[in-house]
Parts: C-alpha cells; sequence; structure tokens
C-alpha cells in the first residue's frame, strides 16, 4: 500500500535514495552544562541519538565526534546509550571523527561499528588524567587558617588547600588505574583482530588518523558524506537530527552545534563559569586545539 501511495506523489516531491540521520556529539564531556557552558553528557545527546535511531528505514546511524574527552562516567553512559539503541533497533553505527576523537571522546567513537577519520584527525590519549591546583603556601601569605573537621578519616583526602600527602597520592593513583583498565577493555574488545602490537597503545599517547589507521583504532580515513554515499549510493541524504530546543529557543549544548563564543559565555556566566570554562579550554589545549 505504501508503494502504491507513494506512486500518487509528483515525481518532482518525492524523495529518493537512502536517507542516513546524522548527530553530532561535540564539546568536552562534563556533568551539567548550560547555555551558558555547553557540555556534552547523556542527558544532552540521549534525545537526538534516540530520535536518529527511531527512522525507520534507515539502515544506519552515522555520528559526528568532535571531542577531547573529559568525564569517563558520560562517555561511558553515551557509548552504552548507542550500542542499546543500536542492538534494539538493528541498525550499522559509522563513526567520524573530525578534529578530534582522544580519551573520553575516542570512549564514545568505540560505540561504531566502523570508525572513520580525516588523515590530519587526532585520535587516541587512551589514559586517564587528574589534574588541579594546590593552595597551601597562598594561604600563609594572605594570613589565612584553614580549618577541617570532617568524621571519616580520609573525608578532606586531596583537600586542595592543605599539602599533599604520598598515601592520599596513592589512592588517586589506584583510582585512576582501575579506570584506565576499563578503558583498556573497552578498546580490545570493540577493536578486536584490528589492533596493532604497540607498547604505546594504550600510554595516553594520542596520534593523527594516518597513525590511527595503521594501529587499528580506526577503521578508515573518510569523509561522512563520501563514505556513506558510496556504501549507500549517490542518492543517499544525510539528515542532521538536531537536539531540541529548550527555554527561550536554545539548543541543548553539546549536540548538534559547536559551542558559543567563549568570551561572550564568561560575560553572561560570571565569575563560577571562569573555571569550568579554563577546564574546558585546557582540554581542547592539550591536542592544540584551544
Amino acid at each position: 500500500m505504501a508503494g502504491f501511495l507513494k506512486t500518487l506523489v509528483p515525481k518532482r516531491f518525492r524523495k529518493e535514495g537512502v536517507a542516513i540521520p546524522v548527530v553530532r556529539l561535540h564539546g568536552a564531556i562534563m556533568a551539567g552544562g548550560s547555555q551558558f557552558r555547553p557540555a556534552l553528557n547523556l542527558a544532552t545527546a540521549s534525545a537526538a541519538l534516540e530520535k536518529a535511531f527511531s527512522y525507520k528505514d534507515a539502515p544506519a546511524v552515522a555520528i559526528s565526534i568532535n571531542s577531547p574527552g573529559g568525564s569517563p562516567v558520560q562517555s561511558r553512559l553515551i557509548f552504552q546509550r548507542i550500542r542499546d539503541l543500536a542492538e534494539e533497533k538493528r541498525k550499522r553505527v559509522f563513526v567520524f571523527v573530525e578534529d578530534v576523537a582522544a580519551s573520553g571522546g575516542y570512549m564514545i567513537a568505540l560505540a561504531g561499528d566502523e570508525i572513520f577519520a580525516d588523515p590530519t584527525s587526532i585520535v587516541g590519549s587512551i589514559g586517564v588524567v587528574s589534574g588541579g591546583f594546590g593552595f597551601p603556601e597562598m594561604l600563609k601569605k594572605i594570613g589565612v587558617e584553614r580549618r577541617v573537621y570532617t568524621a571519616g578519616t580520609n573525608k578532606a583526602i586531596l583537600d586542595p588547600f592543605q599539602p599533599e600527602k604520598e598515601h592520599e597520592i596513592d589512592y588517586l593513583k589506584t583510582l585512576q588505574l582501575e579506570i584506565h583498565q576499563v578503558f583498556i577493555d573497552m578498546v580490545k574488545t570493540r577493536r578486536a583482530g584490528k589492533l596493532a602490537d604497540d607498547p604505546d597503545l594504550f600510554s595516553g599517547l594520542f596520534w593523527t588518523g594516518v597513525r590511527g589507521l595503521s594501529l587499528g583504532l580506526i577503521d578508515g580515513l573518510a569523509d561522512m558524506r563520501s563514505e556513506l554515499k558510496k556504501r549507500y549510493g549517490e542518492k543517499t541524504r544525510l539528515e542532521l537530527v538536531s537536539a531540541p530546543k529548550g527555554l527561550f529557543g536554545r539548543k541543548a549544548p553539546g549536540v548538534g552545534g559547536l559551542s558559543e563564543d567563549i568570551a561572550g559565555r564568561i560575560g553572561s556566566a560570571g565569575v563560577a563559569a571562569v573555571a569550568d570554562l579554563a577546564e574546558e579550554k585546557a582540554l581542547w589545549g592539550r591536542f592544540g586545539l584551544s
């Protein structure tokens, strides 16, 4: 019946070729986020992913990733949501890396049945990092005394206003190693039979798309439009799935577009957002993309 009804529509109004929904997952991966500090996380990505996988006649979903990483928890949650939807809807997933898919960004990319990148894209950084600042000497200089009262001997562990303690650093490294192993296991499972035997693979180093291909981190060097047309025909249509509009018509941060101008966001968000923006800028800066 559907085929018969289609013939009644004038040819110039008929859509021909396969439609492939496209979701853009761009930005630093952080819990929370707002219109002033766009962030990529499960909350901002889930609606667009659900919509993309609901395309009944689409044989696949294409995902564009441009992320320097961030929260390992949010990265895994997005990865798992993509895989769950792919299995539920029985669709292939093609991931295309733009500037960078590193650390948590690469963890999300692992959700793809195949991963493609530009020769100059940055991929990898399979590791875990924690950073911060210490202020105990500054407090002494300005005459401020730090007072901390806890119930639990380790409740104030890694307090930035107190001197570092070796046992606290050792504990943090233990946590990092556990998270790192989860990441390594994900890579080995999703890239089974494709990875090169290279001692630096899980060291936290990152590479161009060209080197990433030889290491088995990606499957090819290609752009989205060309690759999908090659697979599904020249009449293949790419349909961008936008994030749902929020209050005042703003799109949800982290999905469907790039971040707003940083200077404007600082002015709007106030002092509280400066540290968050600095953290985001530092994530991009590690890959020369600040």
